[in-house]
């Protein structure tokens, strides 16, 4: 209800204010309105008593009304400016009843309690002196209050009876206007007790505020953030402690930043360093391969785990690459309008799974994305679904409106296999690097980069990736690609190139590679082979270099072959496709999968 600290301390204050205030003022008032009634009633019940004593006391026994009467007005007319009304018995034993001003007191004003109390004969004794005494009541005529007293003159016989009404209205106008003095100064007060919170809240607030600022600034990352110190306070001391823990932090974290660029930087010279052998070992393994059938049975299982275990070792070095220049922030967007549709056919067509995918894509969905980057991600969620779910996998594509209400839509693809589903610890690790479910499989073709590398693929073009099991019966693990159909503001971020074919100027990788002899081209980590964690199927290699691409390209024919084509049509489809996707760049495409 009180969202802020200043907040809180002014209604704080206020309230404790306030209630000083309006007690002070309460007492205050009861108090002088007490005094002020109680003297106003003495001195005119004092007044009154002489007068009667004077006046009253005076007169014979047998009285007459016009002496009663002259009685009544000489009492009247004392200072204390009350009305008289005076009682006795004639000389022939009748009531006579003689008021200072008949018009404005009359015995129907006394109250009846009033008149019996003051007629009473009590007793006497040690402790009543008197048969009679003055009795007074305070009551409201006509909305004005007054006082009213009265008392019998003591002697033998019959003897008169006094009365005296005395308006207090004086008395009450000047309790009104203590009144509103009294609420005035509250308000008074009450206002400086919310100047004084507010200043004490400034006061207090300041500090915290600027604490507030440098936490914020170090949660930026601004880890030189330091607070400037003054006092002694406990403020102060706040102060001093963020200060030491910003320092320690900020060691802390330096000691952490040098010890991972350090790992990247070995990283990215040990992928750097095997990728000159690697490709010579390749080339060597390509040559044996084709000489396979002419080799001696005694050795070709030994040539044929050879070049397994050489595709292996350069799919990882080339992961490993990949995730250096994602962890290094070099990676960056070529944007181009893609068909969505016609990129998924491409990337089913090239692997050779047409016979094991089924697509749900409507022609002429257009998406501003890198194709390539699309590619990789592609090749890994159905590759992994082929190889770890079952065939059938479904690949659907549809448009969303943004979630976020910015008038944008996201293009979302569902990759969807048949298999019994992920188990349910499994899920949250399936996109974390060298993660593997069966840990009774540690040797599998895939390295475990594979999911990895397509999550940073989505991440860079502003999108993510999501892994659940279908619910129902049916099973089987879905992976969902949501996708902005216009990646052009990540890529002004980036500073990316935006134009098809253009590849922005990167820095030069840890160990002094330049990224584009050391980032892989258009179709490099992507084109083709689906063997990371895919089954090893469709092994179609673009854009290799010399004769370790062609031998790679040899193959892919040859296994295309077995799908079903001749080598001519699938020389066709394959200048088609690498048109398509831009060849140029260095090192064998490949579709990487994470394992499961």
């Amino acid at each position: 209800m009180l969202p802020t600290l200043r907040l809180r301390l002014v209604v704080v204050f206020a309230l404790v204010a306030l209630t000083a205030a309006v007690s002070a003022s309460g007492i205050a008032y009861w108090l002088n309105r007490d005094a002020v009634l109680t003297r106003a009633q003495n001195a005119a019940l004092n007044d009154f008593r002489k007068a009667m004593e004077d006046n009253a006391g005076n007169l014979p026994r047998k009285v007459e009304c016009q002496q009663l009467r002259e009685a009544a007005g000489k009492m009247a007319r004392s200072s204390q400016n009350y009305q008289v009304l005076l009682i006795g018995k004639t000389p022939d034993n009748g009531p006579c009843a003689a008021a200072s001003n008949e018009d404005d007191f009359t015995l129907g004003d006394v109250p009846g309690e009033l008149r019996s109390a003051v007629a009473r004969k009590r007793s006497l004794d040690k402790a009543n002196s008197y048969p009679y005494h003055l009795y007074w009541q305070r009551v409201t005529i006509s909305g004005d209050p007054y006082l009213v007293g009265g008392a019998k003159v003591i002697g033998e016989g019959p003897t008169p009876t006094g009365y005296m009404l005395k308006s207090l209205a004086p008395e009450r106008d000047d309790l009104n206007s203590l009144a509103w003095s009294l609420g005035i100064a509250t308000a008074l007060a009450l206002i400086g007790a919310m100047l004084l919170a507010q200043a004490a809240a400034t006061t207090v607030l300041r500090p915290v505020r600027r604490l507030g600022e440098a936490a914020r600034r170090l949660g930026e990352g601004k880890l030189d953030t330091r607070l400037r110190v003054s006092g002694t306070d406990e403020l102060a001391e706040l102060s001093r402690t963020f200060n030491d823990a910003a320092a320690s932090l900020e060691h802390r974290v330096a000691e952490l930043s040098a010890r991972e660029a350090s790992s990247r930087r070995f990283v990215a010279d040990m992928s750097h360093e095997l990728r000159t052998p690697m490709t010579a070992i390749s080339a060597v393994t390509e040559v044996l391969e084709e000489e396979q059938d002419n080799l001696d049975p005694m050795i070709a299982p030994a040539v044929q785990l050879v070049v397994s275990e050489t595709r292996r070792l350069n799919d990882l070095v080339e992961n490993l690459m990949e995730v250096t220049r994602f962890d290094a922030g070099t990676a960056r967007l070529v944007l181009d309008d893609v068909d969505v549709a016609d990129q998924v056919t491409a990337c089913i067509d090239a692997r050779a799974w047409l016979d094991a995918v089924e697509l749900d894509a409507d022609r002429g969905t257009m998406a501003r994305l890198d194709p390539r980057r699309l590619d990789v991600i592609l090749a890994n969620l159905i590759g992994n679904a082929l190889k770890h779910g079952g065939s059938p996998v479904r690949v659907s594509v549809r448009t969303e409106k943004r979630a976020d209400g910015d008038g944008g839509d996201d293009l979302v693809i569902e990759v969807a296999d048949q298999g019994p589903g992920i188990p349910e610890d499994v899920l949250p690790h399936v996109f974390d690097r060298f993660y593997k479910a069966s840990a009774s499989r540690p040797r599998s073709e895939g390295s475990g980069l594979g999911l990895s590398i397509a999550l940073e693929n989505a991440h860079i073009h502003g999108g993510e990736i999501t892994a659940h099991n279908a619910p129902g019966a049916e099973g089987g693990a879905v992976f969902t690609l949501r996708l902005p159909r216009d990646a052009r503001g990540l890529a002004d971020e980036r500073g990316s190139g935006d134009e098809p074919g253009e590849r922005p100027d990167t820095p030069g990788l840890p160990g002094g590679t330049d990224a584009e002899e050391a980032a892989p081209g258009p179709d490099s980590e992507q084109g083709g082979e689906g063997r990371d964690e895919q089954g090893g199927e469709g092994r179609d290699e673009q854009g290799g270099r010399g004769g370790r691409g062609l031998g790679r390209f040899r193959r892919g024919k040859r296994e295309h072959g077995k799908s079903g084509r001749t080598d001519d049509e699938h020389d066709q489809h394959q200048h088609q496709h690498q048109h398509q996707h831009g060849n140029g760049g260095e090192g064998m495409g490949r579709g990487s999968g994470g394992g499961r």
